[in-house]
């Protein structure tokens, strides 16, 4: 696949991902729980889709650019460990509005970090 089909899929999935958590954490700040959450099972899904189009527009990215050989720069470790809290993260509004509040927060800026990360390149 072209380096481009790959960007198209890894934004996707980062967009993607990024309102999975806002609704789920939205659904919980307006009084709702697990229980109660009737697309529970979709989102989880969907959530879960958009993590695998992250890592394999990423590391499909990566080897159009030849950087998977020879081993990887510290800033993809920086990504991965961004892109791995966050789709974890879909538990956490379940653990009350106090978290799903810091979720809410958190979830642009981990995001922006990805991305400047990406773009910069620290380390």
């Amino acid at each position: 696949m072209p380096y481009d089909a790959y960007k198209l899929m890894h934004y996707f999935g980062m967009f993607t991902m990024i309102t999975v958590l806002a609704a789920v954490g939205m659904h919980v700040l307006r009084g709702g729980s697990r229980a109660d959450l009737p697309h529970r099972r979709g989102l989880s899904i969907v959530h879960g889709v958009a993590v695998a189009l992250i890592l394999t527009g990423g590391f499909g990215m990566l080897a159009r650019l030849g950087i998977v050989q020879g081993g990887l720069p510290t800033w993809i470790y920086i990504k991965l460990a961004i892109w791995l809290v966050l789709a974890a993260a879909i538990t956490v509004p379940f653990h009350g509005a106090r978290y799903a509040r810091a979720l809410l927060v958190a979830l642009p800026m981990l995001a922006a970090a990805a991305g400047a990360t990406a773009i910069y390149k620290p380390f």
